[in-house]
């Protein structure tokens, strides 16, 4: 038959090495990652780096909401209509569609950025650069 062997109470600890002190400095304690926001970046000294706003689309539309635009889009493989040119208020935008209403009608049109070809303005556009970026 088998004979029983007592477990050591050794091997059930965690082993810890030097480098592996927790927050408290005494070995075994957690050790808690820096809480870092999302989308900021870790130098490395540790240091952290708040995220850059990027010059999308997206956030360029964002500047100009309310503003009339007319908006060229293609749809592959279309047969009744290929092209087609749209011309509203600008509502919204995200990263894949752009919201615009019809003013005489109030329709609104919820439109892919996938299909956007280019976009125009009748006024002068908002824009400012993006932060820490030169002109």
């Amino acid at each position: 038959m088998f004979q029983k062997v007592p477990w050591p109470a050794a091997a059930m600890q965690p082993m810890v090495g030097p480098s592996q002190t927790g927050v408290s400095g005494f070995p075994g304690a957690a050790v808690v990652p820096p809480s870092v926001p999302s989308g900021s970046m870790i130098t490395p000294g540790g240091a952290t780096v708040p995220p850059r706003e990027e010059s999308y689309v997206e956030n360029i539309l964002r500047m100009n909401l309310g503003k009339v635009a007319t908006l060229y889009m293609t749809y592959e493989n279309n047969r009744e209509w290929n092209a087609k040119i749209f011309r509203g208020v600008l509502e919204a935008a995200g990263r894949d569609h752009i919201i615009i209403s019809d003013p005489a009608t109030g329709r609104r049109f919820l439109l892919l950025t996938l299909n956007l070809d280019y976009i125009t303005f009748d006024e002068p556009l908002n824009y400012t650069l993006p932060f820490g970026a030169s002109r």
